[in-house]
């Protein structure tokens, strides 16, 4: 083929642009950039990856700038990939640190300045060098790590194996929205195919922390023009396969979606199979098998006619089997098949407040009064403005007088807006001696008391918890156990000894609903529940646009089984305020 019939090199995925940008980030982080450089490069991977359509085709139409977080700077670097193959400060990054540094920066705990520390004075340049220095005791010698430093680095290498790189799963944060966007598409456009139900199956649908794929079930009276759809959608990057009944593809982001299209009376019992959880359909069919039954995506052999019954809803493929529909969430294999009856859950209009945001006093992005206004225009009835202390350990902390400048603030903006109250509050860090930042004095001044550990993670954060947890004036225990999903491992904390002390105190304690943590996670906060420990669901929001972070918070509160009267701010502030320690 002649040079110029050649095909014009194809566009980068959206996936691929993010974890260029992504990469931009890292490596101004490891040379020392200013944080406001860095998060704007991670800011700009975010908003790339939620686009759900092609960026380097909005690059080439010259709107790209139009999504959040994307401004000229970061068009300019898109326009130069797409222009020359490549972007030029990125290049010159990369000769600066090698790959392997850049994976070490991925290792829990470890960071981009204890990664460069490694690399400018052990020349530990990747997982390879640092297990050869591990083994030499070099890092136990190095100033800043030690020997317990040097343990937990070698048990992260053996665990990660040849995984230590980058995230493999989707937050579902990330991929619901483009998987309801997907569907919503298709029932639009699908009018036309005679589409009857389009719905989300999959980990997605159970409200899973991540995603690795999503599925699609659908049932139309032509599934050809259903598929012919999807396959022209812009959401979709490529379709690699499809055929009758369904179709293969990628979207922009790089996550993986199957098209599944059934006849209406099977659409129930395909819901059901692909929703799983594959422990919950083992579940079932074991417990099918011994009434004569045998239950698959295709609906359910009964032994004494020899027929296959075909479902067009799920609650008929559950009813077959004497058992209630059973809400996606709970469908983990828990004991959900033992319910004679599916108790109420908690649902996203029953929060009335929320308890865990920040603003500019610290490292949010919006005044007290822009996140109570836009607060007050979700619904909410009540906020409580929490920033960071003294000492958690980014440097946007309060020392003890603008703390007290705060809360004049926050009484003067309750005093102005109707519509809506709005408390003052703070999220103290737990010391390493179990301490709190603030002194009683001051802690009294506020109406809402916020305990988490941000520092020090390895300094037996149970201790620290406990003694949080026994302080007179700490409502609740922020992010529990201090996991970021896909990023980093909870902290080495006796769940159980925490539950025991949140109980025995009346210490309220957290989902944080921030989709990268989701902590409690669902097993331990079914757990507090058990225990008799009230819950709260905050936004842990840094701005308006992620006061609705709640939904995530929710959907972890539903996965384990909590009704609304779990949570503490599904009441209103005057009754809630009468279940904290001492009825403050």
């Amino acid at each position: 083929m002649a040079a110029e019939d050649a095909p014009a090199p194809k566009d980068p995925s959206n996936q691929a642009l993010a974890e260029l940008l992504d990469e931009l980030g890292d490596r101004y982080e490891l040379d020392g950039a200013v944080v406001h450089r860095v998060l704007a490069y991670r800011n700009g991977a975010k908003a790339v990856r939620d686009a759900p359509r092609s960026v380097a085709g909005m690059t080439r139409a010259g709107t790209v700038t139009e999504l959040p977080g994307i401004g000229k700077t970061l068009e300019e670097k898109f326009r130069a990939l797409l222009d020359t193959g490549e972007i030029p400060a990125l290049t010159k990054l990369r000769a600066k640190f090698p790959d392997g540094l850049l994976v070490l920066t991925r290792l829990p705990g470890l960071g981009p300045k204890r990664a460069r520390k490694l690399f400018d004075e052990l020349g530990v340049d990747g997982p390879a060098a640092l297990r050869v220095a591990i083994g030499e005791h070099r890092v136990a010698s190095l100033p800043g790590f030690g020997k317990k430093s040097e343990e937990k680095l070698l048990a992260l290498l053996d665990a990660a194996g040849d995984d230590v790189d980058s995230p493999k799963r989707d937050l579902l944060s990330h991929a619901l929205p483009l998987a309801e966007a997907l569907v919503e598409e298709l029932r639009e456009r699908g009018r036309a195919a005679g589409v009857h139900r389009v719905e989300v199956a999959g980990s997605a649908r159970r409200r899973a922390d991540s995603v690795h794929d999503l599925d699609v079930i659908a049932t139309a009276d032509d599934a050809a023009g259903l598929i012919e759809v999807f396959r022209t959608s812009e959401l979709v990057a490529e379709v690699g396969s499809s055929g009758d009944n369904g179709a293969h593809g990628r979207l922009h982001s790089g996550l993986a979606v199957d098209l599944r299209v059934v006849a209406p009376d099977q659409f129930g019992s395909l819901l059901q199979h692909f929703t799983g959880s594959k422990s919950h359909n083992v579940a079932i069919r074991e417990s099918a098998v011994k009434r004569g039954l045998h239950v698959s995506e295709y609906g359910i052999l009964d032994d004494a006619t020899g027929e296959t019954e075909r479902f067009a809803t799920e609650e008929a493929v559950y009813a077959r089997l004497g058992l209630p529909w059973i809400p996606p969430e709970l469908r983990e294999g828990r004991g959900e098949l033992a319910l004679s009856e599916v108790p109420p859950l908690i649902e996203e209009g029953d929060l009335r407040g929320d308890l865990h945001m920040h603003t500019t006093h610290s490292d949010g992005r919006a005044t007290v009064r822009d996140m109570a206004v836009a607060a007050r225009d979700l619904g909410l009835d009540y906020i409580c403005i929490t920033d960071h202390s003294a000492t958690h350990g980014f440097g946007d902390d309060v020392q003890v007088d603008e703390l007290r400048e705060i809360i004049a603030e926050v009484r003067a903006v309750d005093e102005e807006l109707d519509g809506i109250t709005v408390l003052a509050g703070s999220e103290v860090n737990i010391g390493t001696d179990g301490a709190l930042d603030y002194p009683d004095d001051v802690l009294a001044e506020l109406d809402w008391v916020i305990a988490s550990v941000h520092t020090a993670f390895q300094s037996d954060p149970t201790r620290r918890i406990v003694a949080a947890c026994e302080h007179p004036l700490v409502d609740v225990i922020a992010h529990p156990t201090g996991r970021l999903i896909e990023r980093r491992s909870p902290y080495d904390l006796d769940v159980d000894a925490m539950i025991a002390a949140a109980h025995r105190t009346g210490t309220f304690l957290e989902i944080n609903a921030s989709p990268a943590r989701r902590d409690l996670h669902d097993v331990h906060a079914r757990a507090a529940r058990d225990a008799g420990v009230l819950l709260t669901i905050g936004s842990d929001a840094h701005g308006p646009d992620t006061l609705p972070n709640t939904r995530w918070g929710i959907a972890t509160a539903r996965r384990g089984w909590l009704a609304a009267a779990d949570v503490a701010n599904t009441r209103s502030w005057a009754e809630l305020r009468t279940l904290r320690k001492g009825g403050r």
